[in-house]
């Protein structure tokens, strides 16, 4: 398949899943994750029209999107990947978006590099939703008290973010994040990759994040 015909197959999975739901395809962002991906494999999509990618690191970020967005300067750059705090004046700078907030530690650090650079990507804190200890994210029961957090240091927290756990029944995880962030009163939500992207968006997903559907398997 070529570029084309992936993000054509991506787009109409997404608006299939939103009529069934009743939604505006339009409301939901689609995040080619590209990850590991070259320079080369991004700029067909890019020359097609679509804008929001995702990084997960700060350092591949830095060394690729300088370049692309010399030619598309109306990039949008997704970092959805486990950030250091130590890295969050770099995030701050180079990103539109950041889905990993996780803990106290990096809410502290994003908001003096916002304050620092004047700059204020959006933000998505992360839930442990499958409660996995091999992963990223915030305890569910732990969620209340870093958000008030980050609101009490005024960041632009406007969703949630989760990765259920692997090789089960997405849907239970993503209705609970969709609860979760109605009650906190959160309007966005970033889950749904590749193989899911259906129940996401039938569920609320706000941003789906597609990695290999797009640029195929990687190595």
């Amino acid at each position: 398949m070529t570029p084309d015909d992936r993000l054509a197959a991506i787009h109409a999975r997404i608006a299939s899943a939103a009529r069934t739901a009743r939604r505006d395809p339009a409301d939901v962002t689609l995040i080619a994750v590209s990850k590991t991906q070259p320079v080369e494999a991004i700029r067909p999509l890019l020359a097609l029209g679509h804008r929001d990618f995702g990084e997960n690191r700060v350092q591949e970020a830095q060394d690729k999107w300088p370049v692309l967005r010399e030619k598309f300067p109306d990039a949008r750059l997704h970092l959805v990947g486990q950030l250091q705090s130590n890295k969050a004046a770099d995030a701050v700078a180079i990103a539109d978006a950041i889905h990993s907030v996780d803990r106290s530690s990096l809410v502290t650090a994003l908001a003096r590099a916002m304050d620092a650079a004047d700059r204020r990507p959006a933000l998505f804190v992360q839930v442990n939703i499958g409660e996995e200890p091999q992963k990223g994210g915030c305890a569910i029961a732990d969620l209340p008290a870093l958000l008030a957090e980050a609101r009490a240091a005024d960041l632009p927290v406007g969703g949630l973010m989760c990765v259920p756990p692997a090789a089960v029944e997405p849907a239970p995880y993503f209705a609970l994040l969709a609860r979760i962030a109605r009650d906190a009163g959160l309007p966005a939500l970033s889950m749904g990759m590749s193989d899911d992207v259906e129940q996401a968006v039938t569920l609320g997903a706000t941003h789906v994040r597609v990695g290999s559907a797009l640029f195929g398997a990687r190595a």
